[in-house]
């Protein structure tokens, strides 16, 4: 047999050149008849492969509990189990999904697990899988109105809808001028509509002056604040994370947002935007929407909200008043893909001027132009966000909305937080523990207090370090030993000096078994560090 080597081997006394070209040919006849398959994309053969998925993923759902939740795998471990560079012939699926099975599972930390209590969540519903297996087949780049009419056109009115279970003002929708778009995440809303407001203000005082803008959020912020403004060029001298307190629940005080706009404004800065959170990361605080955005209107700032996660619980009219004082804001963002059963990536974003958002995100090249986009008659999304490419997303939340209806979403948010609720009780009813800060939706922040220090024979006794050092990194190793035991996923914050473990409920199989048994868990742990017999 001729192979390469043997053709193109360089001490090959063989140079003939019609010689080479002609084994060259038989190579690749070979490895055509080799390599010989069908249709990348016959339908035939997506059907067989893809109820081989289907049966795949309903099984791993099926055994989801079997697994342990917070990955156990040490870093590297994957490159030493697959093959150091891609195969030259096809594979057949099953040989695939057993090594998705026998080396991928491992290294997965189960988001799904209903023992998952870690971060926020990030649920799924079979609507939002569903939607995702279409919009992957349509596979549109829905750019511009007519790159795919009907990816703009759903866009427009699933946000519509969705802002009007929120309760949205009438400026926010596309039904009053305003309008929703669906980015990937809140890192990428809030640099959005901070460069919209950046450019309306430098247009006003000189782009020379962009060392002057001042933007405002809370030490309780979301980190993608800073980095947004990192971005968009503001001097990091002059990104505000105004200290919060537990006296304001570690809420954003007006009284504070006030005094550090008016020193900035005495040095000479510019105020020009604040990033307002409802349920912030740490400990699902709140920031007092009214309030805020009379001060900042009297400054002229910009007021986006934040409500990643705490958003989709405001479709529950026993929630809706955190959004008090939204008709004041410019900007509202929540995360679908966290609470709201819709998978991962979709954030939606509401604002009340979309042209902010389109004089400063706009580009329009010659390859792009088109009667439609010329009319100004259609959205072309693609100038409402930072790239030029997006994805389908509307159609899975289409599919969640109409699959579960909103009565049906109520109740599934409803049932996350009475659970955390029953945890809550659990914790409360044990004097080892405290709530470290009030629970508003299905986050419970909790931690082992301090003197149980004194309890059974533990090696924190005889340390020197100070109480409260000690009771940190004794909540520090329980919520360790927890997530080491494969059983439980949980993580942590620290706030005000303060390490306590945040334990969020939002997990689309999550029953009321599932955070007894967490909290069991976290008892017998706490027991095992400090040596006390039971």
């Amino acid at each position: 047999m001729c192979t390469f080597s043997t053709i193109f081997h360089p001490i090959s006394k063989t140079t003939n050149p019609s010689f080479i070209m002609g084994s060259f040919q038989k190579v690749v006849e070979l490895e055509n008849e080799i390599v010989s398959v069908t249709n990348p994309l016959d339908s035939d053969e997506l059907r067989r492969q893809g109820h081989m998925i289907i049966d795949f993923i309903a099984d791993y759902y099926n055994n989801i509990e079997k697994y342990p939740v917070r990955s156990q795998v040490e870093p590297g471990y994957l490159s030493k189990r697959l093959p150091q560079s891609a195969p030259n012939n096809p594979e057949p699926i099953d040989k695939i999904l057993q090594d998705v099975q026998e080396h991928i599972v491992p290294g997965i930390t189960h988001w799904q697990s209903p023992n998952f209590f870690a971060y926020f969540p990030s649920n799924a519903s079979i609507a939002a899988i569903l939607g995702e297996m279409l919009i992957t087949a349509f596979n549109v780049v829905g750019f511009s109105w007519i790159s795919s009419p009907a990816a703009t056109e759903l866009e427009s009115i699933v946000m519509d809808w969705l802002g009007e279970m929120l309760k949205l003002p009438k400026p926010f929708l596309f039904s009053g001028n305003g309008g929703g778009v669906l980015q990937g995440t809140t890192c990428e809303a809030i640099l959005c509509t901070l460069t919209a407001r950046r450019d309306q203000v430098l247009r006003k005082i000189g782009r020379e002056n962009i060392t002057k803008l001042v933007v405002y959020g809370s030490d309780q912020t979301h980190s993608a604040f800073q980095k947004a403004a990192q971005i968009a060029g503001i001097n990091p001298k002059n990104f505000r994370a105004i200290k919060t307190t537990k006296s304001s629940l570690f809420g954003l005080t007006p009284e504070s947002l006030l005094s550090t706009i008016k020193s900035d404004v005495e040095a000479g800065l510019t105020p020009f935007f604040l990033c307002a959170t409802v349920g912030t990361t740490s400990t699902t605080a709140i920031d007092p929407l009214g309030p805020l955005c009379k001060i900042a209107k009297k400054y002229s700032i910009w007021v986006h909200v934040d409500a990643a996660y705490a958003g989709s619980a405001c479709i529950c009219p026993e929630f809706r008043h955190f959004l008090d004082g939204i008709e004041d804001v410019d900007s509202f963002s929540m995360n679908a893909h966290k609470w709201f059963f819709t998978t991962l990536d979709c954030c939606c974003l509401w604002v009340k001027d979309p042209s902010a958002l389109i004089k400063s995100l706009s580009t329009y090249p010659e390859y792009l132009r088109n009667k439609a986009s010329d009319s100004k008659q259609v959205v072309d999304y693609k100038d409402w966000q930072i790239t030029l490419s997006r994805r389908f997303r509307s159609l899975k939340l289409w599919l969640v909305l109409r699959s579960y209806g909103v009565t049906n979403l109520r109740m599934f948010l409803r049932r996350h937080v009475k659970m955390a609720k029953t945890f809550e009780e659990l914790v409360a009813s044990d004097k080892r523990f405290e709530i470290v800060v009030p629970r508003n939706f299905s986050m419970v922040c909790f931690r082992a207090v301090p003197w149980v220090l004194s309890l059974g024979k533990n090696k924190y006794r005889n340390l020197s370090a100070p109480e409260e050092e000690q009771a940190n990194e004794l909540n520090r190793e329980l919520l360790e030993s927890v997530n080491a035991s494969g059983k439980v996923h949980m993580t942590h914050t620290m706030v005000a000096g303060i390490y306590m473990i945040r334990f969020a409920v939002g997990g689309t199989l999550t029953e009321e078994r599932h955070v007894r048994g967490a909290w069991k868990l976290v008892q017998q742990q706490l027991e095992a560090i400090l040596c006390i017999s039971v």
